[in-house]
This record gives structure tokens, sequence and C-alpha cells, in this order.
């Protein structure tokens, strides 16, 4: 088939407004699911990255009531963003901080351990709606350094006059960052805040993939992700065959194939040598 020019710029323009539309679309459908989120979906997979080996969901209220809580409402933790001037990796701590408020919540550790836990060499990814992901590699999850601290989960915030996105619990109107990352660094800056700066971040996290950067600009504010909605543990377990049922396996010590034959052909020798010895005796 032949097309005239104008049909042929006519079917170019169809074909880039229905993509167009597409990709409008997706972004809506995107951006309708963002915004804070009450409960986290745990999954941990195989080494394949598919076969999954445990998975649960949990709202905050289970694991406010169930697990430890970090945070305690009244300390503010700080991030730091990236730093224009000076040292770009400022050991001070103390330019363009970010306050993630006074939060509580959950430490990533204790949500990993539900589900099988981590080994070394696996990874952690957290994932929220609008496609915001980050790793954290194993250590940084369960051999912290004092100064890095606990990778906690938060749902909830100190209400306070300098606090953004509101406080409370996750909401619109209330803690609206919600379910949000936050590092409560064990160390303090000169100013007394808990920072978990961009030094820090040098060295707790050395591996630059596990680092965040801003236009070539380390800034530990982008590892703090909002409106988190599943934590993926990436192992390296081998997957488990659904064909193979362990309870059908026989075990050695109670087998049908216990050699009763030989056993009683030996006995009756035994006896047999027995009464020709005794019979010997008395002769």
């Amino acid at each position: 088939m032949i097309f005239t020019k104008n049909e042929k710029t006519a079917i170019c323009a169809t074909l880039f407004i229905t993509a167009l539309l597409v990709i409008l679309c997706w972004s809506f459908v995107r951006a309708s699911a963002a915004g804070p989120t009450t409960d986290i979906h745990l999954v941990k997979y195989a080494s394949d990255t598919t076969t999954v080996l445990q998975e649960q969901t949990l709202t905050y209220q289970w694991m406010e009531e169930n697990l430890p809580v970090y945070g305690d409402g009244i300390t503010h933790y700080y991030h730091q963003g990236p730093v224009f001037e000076g040292d770009m990796w400022d050991p001070e701590e103390t330019a363009n901080l970010k306050d993630k408020g006074a939060v509580k919540g959950t430490s990533l550790k204790d949500l990993c351990d539900l589900i099988g836990g981590m080994f070394p060499g696996d990874e952690i990814m957290l994932v929220s709606p609008d496609g915001y992901h980050v790793e954290y590699a194993y250590d940084n999850i369960y051999r912290p350094l004092v100064r890095q601290g606990t990778i906690t989960l938060c749902w909830f915030k100190g209400e306070d006059a300098s606090t953004s996105y509101g406080y409370g619990y996750p909401s619109k109107n209330a803690f609206s960052s919600a379910m949000q990352v936050v590092f409560m660094a064990g160390t303090l800056n000169p100013e007394g805040k808990p920072v978990f700066g961009n030094n820090d971040m040098r060295i707790c996290l050395p591996e630059e993939k596990y680092q965040h950067f801003y236009e070539g600009l380390p800034s530990t504010n982008g590892l703090s992700g909002k409106w988190i909605s599943e934590v993926r543990i990436y192992s390296g377990e081998a997957p488990i065959d659904p064909k193979v049922d362990l309870a059908d396996t026989p075990d050695e010590e109670t087998s049908d194939d216990f050699p009763w034959v030989p056993v009683v052909i030996g006995a009756a020798g035994v006896v047999l040598a027995g009464s020709t010895v005794f019979f010997w005796k008395r002769k």
C-alpha cells in the first residue's frame, strides 16, 4: 500500500498523539498512587530475583504494637542536601541540613527478620508507588556504624512548628511523607544535632551504587525516600522447587528398605553355632 505525503503526515501525527496520551495517562496513574502509605509489603526473593521465598503485609499500627520503636517523637533527625560551596562532603555536617522531624518508626532489620532475614551479599530495595527506589547493602542494615545509626521506616512525626509535611500518623492531612526512610545517626554535629551527613555516607556506604548524588554533588537527602510501600530482599538463596515435597522424602532410619533378610540369616547362624558348641561340650 502506498501512502501520499499528507497521509503519512496524518499517520505520524496520530501515532505521536497516541504515544503522548499513553505517557500522560501513565504519569497520572503513578501520581494518583503516590501519597502517604499506611502499610508495607515485605517480600524476599531467591537468587533468580523472581521466586518468592517469603512475604507478608503489615500495617503501621501492627508495627508500632509488636516491634521495637525507634525514635521518641521529640528528638529531630537530619539528613544533608548538596553542599554548593566549599568541601562538598562537609565533615562538620552543618551546611544545608534537612530536618526529618521528631520521627518514630521501625528498623528495616526488624522488618527483614520477619521474612527470613538477610545474609552477607544480600541486598535490600525500598520502593514507593511513584517509582522511587533505593538500595542498601547487608552491612548497612545488620552491622551499621554508630555514625550511620539505624535505618528506620518512620510512620510517626511529633508536632513541631518547624516540621514540614505535617505531623502525627500517616495521612494527607498529617504525616504526609510517611512512610519515610530516616537514618537515625548515633553521633552529633557541632550544633548537637544527630545528622547523617554526606561525609557519613562516604564512610558508611563505601560502594558508590548505594550513595546518592544531585547534579554531581553528594546528598544523603536522596536516601530519605518517602511514601515507601514495599521492602524487597534480593537474596542469594536458591529457589525452592514446588514439585519437591520434603515431607515425602524417606527417612533413612525408618525406611522400609531395612535389610531384614541378611539380619535374620545372620541371627540364625549365631543360634546354630551356639547350639553346636553347647552339644559338643556335653559330649
